[in-house]
């Protein structure tokens, strides 16, 4: 009887998924945060220097944001400058608060969004021959068009802020919600910000390919769906496309840096876009982040990192966050490929009460971000 219970115990673990970098140290976790000793992880943070100059960001940034959080600062940084050893933050006076993961065995799953830069012309010309439109204005009680009509001319070319030479990277620009353009006259980049959408829901193309059997669920990613349009007609890549009716417009600034919901410069790979309901902005997250290879595929290694959530996405909701990867195409590659599994716990000043967790800005009015 013992030999068949180990032997089903052993079953139950070898069926749990590991592929995309869960892990099961942890056993079963009952409730949303849960304060530890300490966290059950080896290492230090790899990005002490780069979680610096975010939380300079956010001091420079918003006062308001960086004065709530800055006993917890302190601590970190105080804690990090002594070694950054996990078993010592309670003597730096910080608790953790493991989160139970989209499992309740502590595996959150991680996303990974990015700025793009896109190569465009002032005018139609040759292969440039995409808009990216300005808001435009609606008739009251008028719905602005769907996505399909837009691309069938529902809009003056008036309205037409750029023309670039790939549909497939203009959509990935509104995934994204901004970016920056690059008129291929020697001027500088010309940052394009999120205007606004055309009030039409907004539909997964990559669930669209999964529930056609064109890629694998377990394959799925932004990369796939590149690699998918590659393979395809325009026409196919258009008709695809129009399966999502939301539409996103922007509006062209000055050269400026790439900023989330809480209005703070994001600093690659030490930011996140978070569910404002359970983490709230300038939340400090000591995170086991799993390491991927130049395809995407998990190394079966971690290295543990601190970020502060600073933005907010529409799919980002409970045990999830979204890694700002940074600007281009070389975080674009590494955005596209996360939808992975780590560790994460809450750093807080140990003086706090437990429910400023949830603090009264979690609810507040955000600005629209479409990561």
């Amino acid at each position: 009887m013992l030999t068949g219970v180990v032997i089903a115990v052993l079953a139950g673990c070898q069926s749990r998924p590991t592929d995309r970098g869960q892990q099961y140290k942890d056993g079963h976790l009952n409730q949303p945060l849960a304060l530890v000793n300490e966290p059950n992880a080896n290492g230090k943070p790899v990005n002490a220097g780069d979680f610096t100059h975010q939380i300079s960001q956010i001091q420079s940034a918003s006062p308001s944001l960086y004065y709530r959080n800055s006993d917890t600062f302190q601590a970190i940084r105080n804690w990090v400058q002594a070694g950054g050893d996990t078993r010592e933050l309670s003597r730096f006076g910080l608790n953790a608060w493991q989160m139970e993961g989209v499992d309740n065995f502590g595996n959150v799953q991680f996303t990974g969004y990015y700025t793009p830069v896109v190569q465009a012309r002032h005018y139609r010309q040759g292969e440039f021959r995409y808009p990216l439109y300005a808001m435009p204005r609606a008739a009251r009680n008028h719905r602005l068009p769907d996505r399909a009509a837009i691309y069938s001319g529902a809009l003056s070319d008036n309205l037409a802020i750029a023309w670039t030479n790939s549909l497939m990277d203009n959509f990935m620009m509104e995934v994204q919600g901004s970016g920056y353009v690059d008129f291929g006259d020697g001027s500088p980049l010309t940052f394009f910000g999120y205007a606004g959408k055309n009030g039409h829901a907004y539909r997964s193309i990559g669930k669209v390919l999964i529930d056609r059997g064109e890629v694998p669920k377990e394959e799925m990613s932004m990369q796939a769906i590149r690699q998918w349009a590659e393979r395809h007609s325009e026409a196919e890549v258009r008709g695809l496309l129009e399966q999502n009716p939301s539409f996103v417009f922007f509006k062209p600034m000055a050269s400026m840096p790439v900023k989330g919901a809480s209005a703070v410069p994001l600093v690659a790979k030490a930011s996140v876009a978070s569910d404002r309901s359970l983490i709230p902005a300038g939340t400090t997250l000591l995170a086991e982040v799993p390491l991927l290879d130049n395809q995407g595929k998990f190394t079966g290694q971690y290295e543990m990192r601190l970020m502060v959530a600073l933005d907010v996405g529409g799919a980002i909701k409970g045990q999830h966050f979204d890694i700002y990867q940074g600007i281009g195409p070389e975080a674009g590659h590494a955005a596209g490929y996360y939808n992975h599994y780590g560790r994460v716990w809450v750093l807080r000043n140990a003086q706090a009460q437990s429910g400023m967790l949830f603090s009264a800005n979690a609810g507040e009015a955000l600005s629209p971000q479409s990561n």
